[in-house]
């Protein structure tokens, strides 16, 4: 059950996942507001790594449709995470 409670720490992240997260992060750097979803295809050729997306789904941290990633409340709490973490790093 551990894996349930936070799926982000129970293993690491690969960085085609963590790709999501950061296209979110600049999202919300940019927007200065929440993000709960990403495009997924943009219909110009842009589009989210699929092995990245499925681990974010298989990790329970996204659910995938067609054209967009859709977090979930752990999902998007990461999000934030990444949004301090790269606010804490401007700092230094």
């Amino acid at each position: 059950m551990a894996a349930d409670s936070n799926p982000v720490s129970d293993r690491a992240l690969s960085d085609r996942a963590l790709s999501i997260f950061a296209f979110a992060a600049y999202h919300h750097l940019i927007s200065g507001q929440p993000v709960s979803s990403v495009v997924r295809r943009d219909g110009n050729g842009h589009h989210a790594d699929p092995e990245g997306a499925a681990e974010v789904e298989q990790r329970g941290l996204a659910s995938l449709s067609d054209d967009a990633i859709t977090f979930t409340a752990p999902g998007v709490a990461f999000v934030e995470t990444i949004v301090a973490a790269i606010r804490q790093a401007g700092r230094r």
